[in-house]
């Protein structure tokens, strides 16, 4: 089966200064990819690419067969229809003068899908799927009344409401504590698996992407110079930038590394 999601020899330049250059990556239905790295990488010029809020200089991003880059605006426009990015911070992303309902069918609105009694029922549909319940008890909310998890929560309902098939997660448990982080990132893996998902996730935390990525793309000064299973990317690191990351996380990290065979009841964590 091909990959949904194809990204060859992508390039971006800013004001003359390469940001991303020769970045190659693939990532198919149910899968979830980590492009990990420290800040300034490059791994969300990388995301913005591939959601179109950032042109790239040269090179493809191949989603469900087309290209992007080379397509028509309105054909690349419809078929990002079919990803979202969910930034990494909720509290900026989430305007505060809009109730949840409103911010979750918003991407609805925009495309003008559905009317809206069915826009309504596909908003407590994505609530409901990211854990907000009773659904019905969230959608007259503000921002301000919800706790750091709750928004973003509602950022990846706002996300799901449309039924993407890329989810492309920015940093999304940046400003949360611990258990929250966890929580999140464990909501990722069960999404990607329950909606059959491609994920691509951004992160500098490998301990975090360990739970959820079975595949890691590490990124130092805008190129990838690592590819790896999770397992072998933390336990025999091939470049030195990778090394250094991998140890600075030790502590955080602990075998298994897969998310599948993490334990999540309470007394494990």
């Amino acid at each position: 089966m091909s990959p949904l999601l194809e990204v060859e020899s992508l390039s971006v330049v800013f004001d003359g200064v390469p940001a991303v250059t020769d970045v190659n990556l693939q990532v198919g239905l149910g899968e979830s990819i980590a492009l990990v790295g420290g800040s300034g990488a490059g791994k969300s010029t990388v995301a913005r690419a591939i959601a179109g809020l950032v042109t790239a200089m040269s090179g493809s991003i191949v989603f469900d067969g087309v290209d992007l880059v080379s397509a028509p605006r309105r054909t690349s426009r419809a078929l990002r229809r079919g990803m979202h990015l969910v930034f990494q911070d909720p509290y900026a992303s989430l305007p505060p003068g809009m109730r949840v309902g409103d911010i979750v069918a918003e991407p609805m609105v925009i495309h003008r899908i559905g009317d809206k009694a069915g826009r309504r029922d596909a908003v407590l549909d994505a609530l409901a799927s990211v854990r907000l319940a009773p659904a019905a008890d969230f959608v007259d909310r503000y921002p301000h009344e919800l706790s750091g998890g709750q928004r973003q929560r509602v950022a990846f309902a706002r996300a799901l409401v449309t039924r993407p098939r890329l989810l492309l997660a920015d940093e999304p448990t940046s400003g949360l504590d611990a258990s929250l982080r966890v929580e999140i990132v464990d909501l990722m893996s069960e999404l990607a698996r329950t909606q059959d998902l491609a994920v691509l996730h951004i992160t500098h935390d490998l301990a975090l992407a360990a739970r959820s990525c079975d595949t890691f793309m590490v990124m130092q000064d805008g190129r990838v110079v690592e590819t790896g299973s999770a397992t072998d990317v933390l336990t025999s690191p091939s470049h030195q930038y990778t090394a250094s990351l991998v140890a600075a996380a030790t502590g955080a990290l602990q075998p298994p590394y897969r998310r599948r065979n993490v334990c999540t009841t309470a007394t494990c964590r």
